[in-house]
């Protein structure tokens, strides 16, 4: 009887560290052939029919000209459209640098970025602020070549002293100069000292 026992326990041993070692060797394949196709990511684009879409989770994106970050964005979640050249992101953040080490933050519930230009169009709630101001629309371009944002939508920019609204606004990010058109409304306050 204890020899049967003895013998049956380094057969369940032996048979154990078959399991294992196999176990162990098809994991190894499988990180092997895993590691092979990540490291060739053109391999990995042609599994993807051409025109498909790519979904993603979370992800940043960020632009640089010249070594210098000129926007970051980040979102909860983004499609490619390889036929249009274009990422699609929902409930995005971007922050734009300025050069004077300032920052910009955009939030909106869409964004398309085209991803030849890295053009920028948002939709629905966008809120843009920075120290001084609140703006608030519909809809609005960042074009990043000239780095300007612009509107053909109704904005309402609030700030420490002043109210505005406007049919339409364009933004330059470079000079700090801004335009106003259509139906152009405000309130001005001066803060006077005692």
């Amino acid at each position: 009887m204890l020899k049967n026992t003895a013998f049956f326990n380094r057969n369940l041993k032996v048979f154990l560290l078959v399991v294992i070692l196999a176990i162990l060797g098809v994991l190894t394949a499988i990180f092997a052939d895993y590691r092979r196709i990540l490291s060739k990511p053109e391999k990995v684009m042609a599994l993807i029919e051409e025109g498909a879409s790519i979904s993603v989770g979370k992800i940043r994106q960020t632009a640089t000209r010249n070594g210098v970050t000129e926007w970051s964005l980040e979102s909860v979640s983004a499609k490619y459209l390889n036929e249009k050249k274009q990422a699609v992101f929902q409930d995005l953040s971007v922050t734009f640098f300025m050069k004077d080490n300032k920052k910009v933050y955009l939030t909106a519930n869409e964004g398309i970025l085209k991803t030849d230009s890295n053009d920028i169009e948002v939709t629905g709630n966008v809120v843009v602020k920075n120290e001084d101001y609140n703006l608030k629309t519909e809809k609005l371009y960042y074009e990043h070549d000239r780095r300007i944002f612009s509107s053909k939508s109704r904005v309402e920019i609030i700030g420490s002293t002043f109210d505005l609204g406007a049919d339409a606004m364009y933004f330059d990010l470079n000079t700090n100069r801004t335009v106003f058109q259509g139906s152009v409304k405000g309130a001005f306050q001066q803060n006077v000292a005692l």
